[in-house]
């Protein structure tokens, strides 16, 4: 007997939604599997770029101005003076910075208004199945695909805050002493923090009392926003940077986190996975009327344009953050030398930005 669904998406995350809404457009009959609710608040906030902004708004599903703060500069801070400056210019922003939670409800909207997806509690037999469970992702483990990973011994240390000075919608980052610490602009006086700490020191991080969280936090960023105050929980997560070694199988796809993950430093990682959603769409809207959205070709399409664009954005990622892990006086002058060099590199800068905004 046929399978009644034409592709089950296997977790309803933002990756898995949005790849849902997109294949539903194609008149394809798609499940979507729900996980379970997150057991605490999602303090986390994701830098998208304008590509993402662009797919999620052509579904309809971008947040309100409340929950989605346009970025019009940004400050990068090295650990001896080094320092790189963006600057939105003529574009509309660098980059955005959403609300996850904000964002999830947009996209559980438009999916119970879309027919043509199906919520399903349990996977359910179907032509194709796309695997979008995250990074620790259960099927991908009983498909038997090798997942490469690189620990960094560190975790990212998640957070909101309330400021005392403006933030002017900047981001601004720090290196120092081998950690990152970012400070994403949300609401006029409020940042999001991602805050990439020795493993050993996430713990104590976690259960200091508020009060000297929010003094910890304001020294390692130099009392740039003034007196800061925590606003909720904590959240934490061990970093790495992973890839599948395979991306595609027998009637089996794999897409985000599922499939690889890189450092939150640049802030890509959402960006990627939502680009893996828009080219597989691509690849099977296109397909000729005789092939199945099974079809092993086109699934080594979609898996040779992704791994290309994961090679440039992946291998960038990993060299920064190698590269001010390092706590030898001479990396220290290499790494500053550099940033203070590519500051004043102007059409260069340019392209960086571009490229980070997905655009050519």
């Amino acid at each position: 007997m046929a399978p009644v669904l034409d592709i089950c998406v296997r977790g309803a995350g933002v990756v898995g939604r949005t790849l849902a809404l997109l294949l539903a457009r194609d008149r394809l009959r798609v499940g979507l599997v729900e996980g379970p609710p997150p057991p605490v608040a999602d303090v986390r906030a994701y830098a998208l770029n304008t590509a993402s902004r662009q797919l999620l708004e052509s579904l309809r599903a971008w947040p309100d101005e409340a929950h989605a703060t346009a970025v019009l500069g940004m400050q990068v801070h090295g650990d001896d003076g080094g320092m790189v400056r963006f600057d939105a210019g003529p574009r509309e922003a660098l980059a955005w910075i959403v609300d996850v939670p904000a964002l999830e409800q947009r996209l559980a909207q438009a999916v119970a208004f879309q027919p043509q997806v199906q919520l399903l509690q349990a996977p359910a037999p179907a032509t194709l199945t796309v695997v979008c469970e995250g990074r620790d992702s259960s099927t991908r483990a009983e498909l038997g695909v090798e997942h490469e990973v690189q620990r960094y011994g560190q975790h990212a240390v998640a957070a909101r805050l309330d400021c005392e000075v403006p933030h002017g919608q900047v981001a601004r980052q720090w290196f120092c002493g081998g950690e990152v610490v970012a400070l994403l602009p949300l609401a006029e006086r409020q940042v999001a923090l991602v805050w990439s700490v020795r493993q050993e020191r996430s713990g104590e991080l976690l259960q200091c009392e508020p009060g000297e969280f929010a003094a910890r936090v304001q020294r390692a960023c130099q009392g740039a926003l003034g007196a800061m105050a925590l606003v909720g929980e904590r959240a934490c997560w061990p970093l790495q940077t992973a890839q599948a070694r395979r991306w595609c199988g027998p009637g089996w796809v794999l897409a985000g986190d599922a499939a690889h993950s890189v450092h939150p430093l640049a802030g890509q990682g959402l960006n990627l996975g939502l680009a893996d959603a828009r080219e597989l769409a691509a690849v099977l809207h296109g397909r000729d009327y005789w092939r199945s959205v099974a079809d092993a070709r086109l699934l080594r399409r979609y898996e040779r344009a992704r791994k290309a664009a994961l090679l440039a954005v992946g291998g960038a990622t990993d060299t920064l953050q190698q590269l001010f892990v390092q706590d030898h006086p001479a990396f220290a002058a290499l790494r500053n030398w550099g940033m203070r060099g590519f500051d004043r590199s102007g059409p260069l800068k340019d392209w960086v930005v571009r490229q980070a905004a997905g655009r050519l």
